[in-house]
């Protein structure tokens, strides 16, 4: 499991290890520190970039859970060509290799945000044009791209296309909707939404989106070779605007403010979810927005979240920034 260390990473190989698989991690080590509560337990660990794995790495492996990525917009167009150098040419790399020493199933996560700029407001399934507006979203197309040219008799790659996560994970992000928005009701007891509040955002908890892993990992071949599913609840589509009453109702006494001050959001889309419950029935998605909202909130305050650790812990482009000013990281993002 590349990226085992991290947001999705830390609560999947949780999951995977408890329904009886043997997981083993790779992790870069980016994030380690960057914990809200206990630190939690950690499967058997390849220390590796990912722009270094080997073809040894991977031997031995029935199945490989790509996670791994330069996760969110802002590092992404901070830094373009390393985005693409990590998220896809390292990703395609990553999926060669495996194919190569033996590795069966291919798990790769991609994102709901390669429909980008949808040109209609009715729900997109699998087959709706894809649209990416950002490099991050860009890589993920050209990598499921190639993960279709690689499939063959022996090698089943798998696309999860996940809505916008949510949900607490040991390894926070707070840079994601739902995340963002119930810390500013804790912190501030202010719900500020910096757009119009008009996008569509579908949304999926952390644990549905690990549940949808294993359901892909234990599925027969003829379900899920060479395709790609979106990873989500229909009943959570929901505006911006409307994530912020859903937080509202979670963190009772807070108030919504739109203030519109980034502007028009161009990444705006409903996704169908219709094609991955049809396919694997095994796969029943169970978070609603409200309980993750209410799960991040109770979470927040157990813990002692603080605005400064928000800020400069649990936002990737800062935290990664925080390593480069003291030195511990390249402008490429390698360890020094």
């Amino acid at each position: 499991m590349t990226g085992s260390e991290g947001y999705l990473g830390t609560v999947m190989a949780e999951v995977i290890a408890a329904a009886g698989h043997d997981v083993v991690g790779l992790d870069s080590g980016f994030f380690v520190g960057a914990t809200l509560g206990p630190e939690p337990e950690r499967p058997p660990l390849i220390r590796r970039d990912l722009r270094d794995v080997t073809g040894d790495d991977l031997t031995g492996f029935d199945a490989v859970f790509h996670l791994a990525a330069l996760s969110n917009d802002p590092l992404g167009s901070l830094a373009p060509e390393v985005t693409y150098d990590i998220n896809h040419r390292a990703s395609t790399c990553l999926a060669r290799l495996a194919r190569d020493v033996g590795v069966r199933r291919f798990l790769y996560a991609s994102t709901c945000s390669v429909y980008g700029a949808a040109e209609t407001d009715e729900a997109l399934d699998e087959n709706a044009r894809l649209a990416p507006v950002t490099p991050y979203a860009e890589s993920k197309v050209r990598v499921e791209a190639d993960l279709h040219d690689l499939a063959d008799d022996d090698f089943e790659p798998v696309t999860l296309r996940n809505a916008t996560a949510f949900g607490f994970s040991p390894r926070l992000r707070a840079d994601i909707v739902l995340n963002d928005l119930v810390a500013s009701a804790v912190l501030d007891g202010e719900i500020v939404v910096r757009s119009d509040g008009t996008p569509w955002r579908p949304l999926v908890h952390a644990r549905d989106i690990a549940a949808a892993f294993l359901a892909c990992l234990e599925a027969p071949r003829g379900a899920v070779h060479d395709r790609a599913f979106n990873v989500g609840m229909d009943s959570e589509n929901r505006r911006v605007a409307e994530i912020a009453e859903v937080v509202e109702e979670a963190v009772p006494g807070c108030a919504v403010r739109i203030t519109g001050d980034s502007g028009g959001d161009p990444r705006s889309y409903r996704v169908d979810f219709g094609c991955i419950t049809r396919a694997l029935p095994a796969f029943k998605p169970t978070w609603t927005t409200l309980d993750g909202a209410l799960e991040l909130a109770g979470a927040y305050r157990r813990y002692g979240l603080t605005c400064a650790a928000l800020r400069d812990r649990f936002t990737r482009l800062a935290w990664l920034r925080r390593l480069q000013d003291e030195g511990r990281l390249t402008e490429d993002l390698r360890w020094r």
